[in-house]
């Protein structure tokens, strides 16, 4: 039985300060090296995410962008991804008409970009777009024209949460939408992807690509609860929103404490 575990980064493996803890490292590399599939799926990029997960031994694909791309573990190389098609367009006009502007990431002439339009992002994109400073990826455009280029596959709305709601329950069926408080900042997210684009799509996917039998993951947020139904098991750490460890497996322990390395520890064993 060869069994894939898949972890949620933020509020999950991530201690409260966004980072990886050195337990949980040095524990996780132990264990990928007696042969365990970890990897994690993750709303941040790759770039981002080897950051926080500074140390952390990755040798198979992740799960990036909530799943809107699968990527090497190594060099962050696509080995999948979604792109919207040309009715993103329309999307983004209609976002611009309630005053929307959003961050909006795409493969222009084959690198990886996020655009935005300086003069119209609100506090939150001001806080978010700051702790990106200096990120190779930023593009900054004049106009809502401009965000439209390239090979779409990701829309950050972040703004005030009467302005999102409307815009999440228009675009809800049609698309992959996670509308959610970001739990550092406290700030509104109104996230937009292709329909394919979700964790448990890529999850299942990168399971098949190994030639897994069976699914564990772990998670603390609502844009888990697509992983935790396709999973053999799903474990909630304590900190987790209440509508996730309704479905879990079991609770472990919380993010801080280094739950996810902690059962991990005690419950992995080769096969």
């Amino acid at each position: 039985m060869k069994n894939l575990y898949i972890s949620d980064l933020d509020g999950t493996l991530l201690r409260s300060d966004a980072r990886t803890s050195e337990y949980t490292n040095r524990t996780i590399n132990a264990l990928v090296e007696r042969g365990m599939l970890f990897s994690y799926a993750t709303a941040r990029s790759y770039l981002t995410a080897c950051k926080v997960t500074a140390g952390l031994r990755t040798d198979i694909p992740l799960v990036v962008y909530n799943g809107a791309a699968l990527v090497d573990g190594r060099d962050g190389a696509p080995c999948l991804k979604n792109f919207f098609g040309p009715e993103i367009g329309e999307v983004l006009e209609n976002l611009a008409a309630k005053g929307v502007y959003p961050i909006v990431y795409a493969y222009l002439e084959g690198r990886e970009k996020f655009s935005y339009v300086p003069s119209l992002c609100t506090p939150g994109m001001t806080r978010f777009l700051e702790s990106r400073r200096g990120d190779p990826r930023t593009r900054r455009v004049a106009d809502g024209k401009e965000l439209c280029r390239g090979e779409i596959f990701y829309l950050t709305c972040i703004d005030e949460k009467e302005k999102l709601e409307p815009l999440y329950e228009k675009y809800k069926d049609g698309y992959h939408c996670v509308f959610q408080t970001e739990i550092y900042t406290g700030d509104q997210w109104l996230e937009i992807m292709p329909p394919e684009a979700s964790k448990s799509h890529a999850v299942i996917r990168l399971k098949e690509l190994l030639g897994c039998d069976r699914l564990v993951v772990f998670g603390d947020g609502k844009n888990d609860m697509d992983m935790f139904e396709i999973a053999d098991e799903c474990y909630a750490v304590e900190n987790a929103v209440p509508e996730l460890k309704a479905m879990a497996t079991a609770v472990i322990g919380g993010n801080d404490s280094d739950g996810v390395a902690r059962w991990l520890e005690s419950n992995y064993y080769p096969r």
